[in-house]
């Protein structure tokens, strides 16, 4: 579950005060929004995407990161399960507004937001190839990918066990058969 904090704040100040906080915080139009922690299997389909990913990206080009903060508005830095942009960043960064990539796996409390409020804000940025939202529960994607025209007005599903999510911008194929490989029961 996400929980709005009775906490309304500028963006400078919720990047210091974030840096003194235990738990997961976003900053969404300037109200603090607290993330509960993530499912096992949350946590196995993040670490694999991260795996996959390293292993078909130019090392020397692109980074991938979890959990790093994006800057998408003027009150909003969001922190997206992963995050996949060009190296060139100072270590003590705390956001970028340049990702190429974005990737959520959804959790109960999060559809909502990961389908909805952060999916517009996300494909308004204007060095975004792709934003794919993963299922924990089951094997799909909803997947939006730019195109010459821009990025389609809704996403494409992708649902089955051997499905690929495909990005050809930056050259990768994200099998289920990978992404989902090692789940607990639940």
């Amino acid at each position: 579950m996400n929980v709005e904090l009775p906490l309304r704040i500028h963006k400078p100040a919720f990047l210091d005060w974030i840096q003194r906080q235990e738990g997961r915080y976003e900053l969404a139009e300037g109200r603090v929004v607290m993330m509960t922690g993530a499912s096992l299997n949350h946590a196995i389909i993040v670490g694999n995407l991260q795996s996959l990913l390293k292993t078909q990206l130019d090392a020397g080009t692109w980074r991938v990161v979890a959990d790093f903060g994006l800057d998408t508005g003027p009150e909003t830095v969001r922190y997206p399960d992963i995050l996949v942009g060009r190296k060139g960043h100072r270590g003590g960064d705390l956001t970028t507004n340049a990702p190429a990539l974005l990737i959520e796996v959804l959790s109960p409390s999060t559809a909502t937001f990961d389908l909805g409020d952060k999916a517009s804000e996300y494909l308004r940025l204007a060095t975004l190839s792709a934003y794919v939202v993963f299922a924990q529960d089951n094997r799909k994607a909803w997947v939006w990918v730019r195109g010459e025209a821009g990025f389609p007005l809704g996403p494409q599903v992708i649902e089955g066990d051997d499905e690929t999510v495909r990005i050809p911008a930056l050259g990768i194929d994200l099998r289920f058969s990978e992404i989902y490989a090692d789940l607990e029961e639940t």
